[in-house]
C-alpha cells in the first residue's frame, strides 16, 4: 500500500513540475484575444508585520478579482530582510492560482547589504517566475523580454520588455538622487526590439515596458501631454536629471505602446508623449510607506493583433477607477 501511496505522490509531483515548467516558458494570448496584466509596485514589503499582511490581502483581493494572465512587480517589492522569505511569502498568491509572475527592481529592493545581484537568483527559484538575469555585458540586473504568443501559440504577438531602471547615480549632488538607464541598456533595448521586429517582416511587434524610476520624459509629458491625462499627480515625477535617450529609442523602434513605472507613490497618473503612454502603476504598499492614496494596482488588458491596451486601476476594496483604452499612434 505505501509504494502505491508513493508512486502516486511522485506522479503528482512530477504532473506539478511539468504543469510549472510549461507556465513559466509559455505566455499566450486567450482565446478572445486578450491577454491581462496586473501590475504590483512599491510593495515595500516586510515579512511578519502587519503593513506586510496588508499587501497580501491586497494581492489576495486583485487577484481574485481580476485573474490575471500575468503579475508585473515594479520594484521596491521586498525591501525588508529576510529577504527569501520575503520573496516566498509574497509570490505565494500567484503560486496559490498558478499565475506566472515578473519582477524589476527598484531603487530600494537591495538597501539592506544584500545586492540586487544576488537577490535575482532567490526569486528565479520561485515557482511560476519569469525573471531573468539578461545579457552579461548589460548594465543592471533583470532586463529581459518575455514575448506573447498568439492563442494557437504559432506566432509572437506582443512583447513585455522587464528592465532595471538602477538604483543611485554614482556621484551624488548635481547628479540627482535618481539614476538614468546605462547606455548599454540603451543598446540592449534597440537590439532586442529590431530582432523581433526582423522576425515579423519588418514590422514592429506590439510592446509595453516595466521598470521602476520613471523617464524624464514623464515630467514634459504631464506639462504637453497629446491627451488630457488621467490620474493624480500628487508629488513631483522624481526622474534622473540626466536623460540617456531610451524614450527617444522606443519611439524610433515603434514598438513599445505604454511604459508603465512606479517609484512616486502618490502619482498614478497616465499621460501620452509622441505616441506612447506614460504612465504610473497604483501604489500597493502598507503603511510603511508614504502617502495617504489608498494602495491597489493598475490593470493593463492587451488585444491580439491590435496597436493598443486598455487600462484601469483596481483599488482595495474592490472599486475599478481611471478606465481608458489608449491607441498607440504611429509617427
Amino acid at each position: 500500500m505505501r509504494k502505491i501511496e508513493k508512486r502516486i505522490v511522485t506522479s503528482a509531483l512530477i504532473l506539478c513540475i511539468g504543469l510549472l515548467a510549461t507556465a513559466q516558458k509559455d505566455l499566450r494570448f486567450n482565446g478572445d484575444g486578450s491577454f491581462k496584466i496586473v501590475q504590483f509596485t512599491d510593495t515595500h514589503f516586510q515579512v511578519g508585520t502587519s503593513s506586510g499582511d496588508s499587501v497580501i490581502a491586497l494581492l489576495t483581493e486583485v487577484l481574485e478579482i481580476e485573474k490575471p494572465n500575468l503579475v508585473v512587480f515594479s520594484g521596491d517589492v521586498v525591501t525588508y530582510p529576510p529577504f527569501d522569505k520575503g520573496w516566498k511569502t509574497i509570490s505565494e498568491p500567484m503560486i496559490q492560482r498558478a499565475i506566472p509572475w515578473a519582477v524589476t527592481f527598484g531603487n530600494h529592493d537591495d538597501d539592506h547589504a544584500q545586492p540586487r545581484g544576488e537577490i535575482l537568483p532567490i526569486i528565479k527559484k520561485i515557482p511560476f517566475c519569469l525573471a531573468k538575469e539578461g545579457g552579461e555585458s548589460v548594465h543592471g540586473h533583470g532586463n529581459y523580454v518575455l514575448p506573447l504568443t498568439t492563442d494557437s501559440g504559432n506566432k509572437v504577438a506582443a512583447l513585455i520588455y522587464c528592465m532595471d531602471s538602477n538604483k543611485y547615480p554614482v556621484r551624488k549632488g548635481y547628479l540627482g538622487h535618481d539614476a538614468w538607464f546605462d547606455y548599454t541598456q540603451v543598446n540592449w533595448y534597440r537590439q532586442m526590439s529590431q530582432q523581433w521586429t526582423e522576425k515579423n517582416n519588418g514590422s514592429p511587434i506590439p510592446g509595453v515596458a516595466f521598470f521602476h524610476i520613471p523617464l524624464p520624459e514623464y515630467a514634459l509629458a504631464w506639462k504637453n501631454s497629446e491627451i488630457e491625462s488621467i490620474g493624480v499627480k500628487n508629488e513631483k515625477v522624481c526622474c534622473p536629471v540626466l536623460n540617456t535617450g531610451m524614450f527617444a529609442a522606443m519611439v524610433e523602434q515603434g514598438d513599445v505602446m505604454g511604459t508603465f513605472v512606479g517609484h512616486d507613490h502618490v502619482n498614478d497618473f497616465l499621460v501620452s508623449y509622441y505616441g506612447i503612454a506614460l504612465a504610473y502603476g497604483r501604489f500597493s504598499g502598507g503603511s510603511n510607506t508614504y502617502g495617504n492614496l489608498l494602495h491597489g494596482a493598475r490593470v493593463i488588458v492587451l488585444k491580439e493583433g491590435e496597436r493598443q491596451f486598455t487600462t484601469w486601476i483596481r483599488l482595495r476594496g474592490g472599486e475599478k477607477i481611471n478606465t481608458l483604452t489608449f491607441h498607440k499612434k504611429q509617427l
